[in-house]
């Protein structure tokens, strides 16, 4: 077929669960690891001193990386014809929503516990 006649259903990609999960779980990497530094140690900056504050960052991203590891385990497991079956939107989806919600929402949360335990 000329490639000026394709229609854009000829043009989709076939879904990859297995690499669309890990480059979501790239991304919540680096957002969750940014969110932490930048809103939730300033407010641990008040309960904390010195470089507790940054063993503390440390632990807590090295605690999320099983999180993380939970879900790419699922989509990377499941084997290679299910690994691109359309069916398995829904799933995905749910896991992915499930993914950044605690991606944003952990530094978020525990930046509001403490600036409401050690307002500024």
């Amino acid at each position: 077929m000329n490639t000026w006649t394709k229609n854009a259903a000829d043009t989709r990609p076939e879904a990859d669960w297995p690499a669309a999960i890990s480059d979501n779980i790239a991304w919540a990497l680096l957002v969750t690891t940014a969110l932490l530094i930048f809103i939730t140690m300033p407010k641990m900056k008040h309960a904390f001193d010195g470089i507790t504050v940054y063993l503390l960052l440390v632990l807590m991203v090295g605690g999320f990386i099983p999180v993380l590891r939970f879900f790419e385990k699922r989509w990377t497991d499941i084997d290679g014809a299910k690994a691109h079956d359309p069916a398995l939107k829904g799933a995905f989806r749910r896991d992915q929503v499930a993914l950044w919600l605690l991606t944003v929402g952990v530094p978020l949360l525990l930046a509001l516990g403490f600036g409401t335990a050690f307002p500024d």
